[in-house]
């Protein structure tokens, strides 16, 4: 019975154990609930990523129903956020325990991931526009949850004014749209017709305002402040902005694709993203506090994310936000267990080992060449070959070359395979669910391509020359600018917590 519900008995029935989990909140709220009422209130959660899954694999439309649009990219998200969202609210069951803001944090962790899900789920704009508000809003209070502690106050006042100017951003975007097209719905405001009257500067205008709207949450240079100074908010908080918040930028870019043409507006996102990812990988690692490590990471991943989405893989970037935010979400949930082991050198300096980097660099570039001549006149494909050879080079190096022995090799051979076999496993799913769901939109051109390989080769030139160096000038220049990029502002950082005192008193 349950197998023959139709679509709009499905998104009913979506929507009333949405609803229940929003009661569930605001009912944990009340003191004279006992705090093992969580453990209820956790499998209630359960319930719309259960309904929202068995949407996505039973179901294959691309329609409106109502406000609501209903496709697989739409559904895969909103599984992807209550799924993620649902897994660090069991995890906080203990690890919150005795913070006095508790209750008040499953409340907004609730209410962010459902915002987020409606606002993926929205066919028109003006509910969009409402419910990314409503997302931002609860990331700033989740940021700010500890308001006794003055750091914690200061990084949502930042995250806060730049979140604020994102969204209204995206608002005078919207707002633009409708004017010209006067559609509020997105699939009717982005068809061709309504598209032609759009001039070529009021297309730039809301590209850019768009491209605004989505580099500032994804805290992409120059807006990465924000971004460092939440790591003080507290850690599953942290996961869930980086594994399904931050990287939202690639959903929306995704469902306004129509708009963009490969015009100036793609350029310039593909600039201050190739930045981003140059100034992320930097501050990962000159950090050695272990969550900004983490926020480095994530802001050149969001680069990348947003490279693919310039060069119109829309696609692989909505794979790479997912894989990501799986990854990332693992490795802040586990941050309190990061401390490093002493590790004696594993490296050999016998001939085979330097026969097999030379044969792994080889093989890098075979394979990445082979790639991008598979389609040698597309961008995407070009910074793919890259990464691909590059990739390869460096695990080959890793895991065969500095292999322990034979038997090490093999191990490490194996690995590579099984990697390379799942990756590609993973993303033919993926690619089954959403070729018809996704445009893939027009390319910036190719010099505006090379222009960003060869930023990105001058930058990691640069990186290696001071790194062989550093007793060089130019390494102590790097490495103490990155630095202070990855810092947050005096005033954002306390030593010892201030507020701790009244508990010692």
């Amino acid at each position: 019975m349950f197998v023959s519900l139709s679509l709009s008995s499905l998104l009913t029935l979506f929507f009333i154990m949405l609803i229940a989990s929003w009661l569930s909140g605001l009912l944990f709220l009340h003191p004279r609930v006992p705090l093992s009422f969580v453990r209820i209130h956790i499998c209630i959660v359960a319930l719309p990523p259960l309904v929202s899954l068995f949407a996505l694999v039973n179901t294959s439309v691309n329609d409106n129903v109502g406000p609501w649009h209903l496709d697989s990219l739409a559904l895969l998200m909103v599984f992807f956020v209550l799924a993620i969202g649902l897994i660090i609210q069991r995890y906080s069951v203990r690890y919150l325990m005795g913070d006095r803001s508790y209750r008040k944090y499953f409340t907004l962790f609730t209410f962010i991931t459902s915002a987020a899900s409606i606002a993926w789920l929205s066919a028109d704009l003006r509910l969009m526009i409402l419910s990314w508000g409503a997302t931002l809003a609860c990331l700033t209070l989740l940021i700010r949850l500890n308001s006794g502690w003055k750091v914690a106050s200061e990084a949502s006042k930042v995250s806060g004014r730049l979140f604020a100017f994102s969204w209204f951003s995206l608002l005078l975007a919207v707002i633009w749209l409708f004017h010209v097209t006067g559609q509020w719905q997105l699939s009717l405001a982005l068809t061709n017709e309504n598209l032609a009257q759009l001039g070529a500067w009021e297309k730039t205008g809301i590209n850019l305002l768009i491209i605004l709207a989505v580099i500032i949450p994804a805290g992409q240079w120059p807006f990465q402040r924000w971004l460092i100074e939440s790591v003080v908010a507290p850690t599953p908080v942290s996961a869930i902005m980086h594994a399904g918040l931050v990287n939202a930028g690639g959903i929306m870019l995704a469902r306004f694709s129509p708009l963009f043409n490969g015009d100036i507006a793609s350029i310039v996102l593909l600039i201050l993203a190739s930045i981003s990812v140059l100034i992320g990988t930097g501050i990962s690692l000159v950090q050695v506090d272990y969550k900004r490590q983490l926020v480095g990471s994530t802001i050149g991943q969001m680069g990348f994310m947003l490279i693919q989405c310039a060069l119109g893989a829309y696609i692989a970037a909505i794979i790479h936000l997912i894989l990501h935010g799986l990854f990332k979400a693992t490795l802040f949930l586990q941050a309190g267990s990061a401390v490093r082991r002493f590790e004696g050198p594993t490296r050999t300096n016998d001939r085979s080992s330097y026969f097999l980097i030379v044969a792994g660099r080889s093989l890098g570039l075979v394979v990445g060449a082979a790639f991008w001549l598979m389609a040698p006149s597309e961008g995407y494909q070009l910074i793919s070959a890259l990464i691909l050879g590059w990739s390869l080079s460096v695990s080959w190096t890793q895991l065969v070359a500095f292999g322990e022995g034979r038997i090490g090799r093999v191990a490490g051979l194996s690995i590579l395979g099984g990697a390379a076999f799942v990756y590609f496993i993973i993303h033919h799913l993926f690619y089954k669910w959403l070729h018809t769901t996704v445009i893939q939109s027009v390319q910036p051109p190719m010099s505006a391509v090379i222009i960003v390989v060869c930023l990105l080769l001058f930058g990691s030139a640069i990186g290696t020359y001071a790194t062989r160096n550093r007793s060089s000038a130019s390494f102590a220049v790097l490495y103490l600018w990155l630095v202070r990029l990855g810092e947050a502002k005096p005033k954002s950082v306390e030593s010892h917590p201030n507020y701790l005192k009244q508990f010692l008193s």
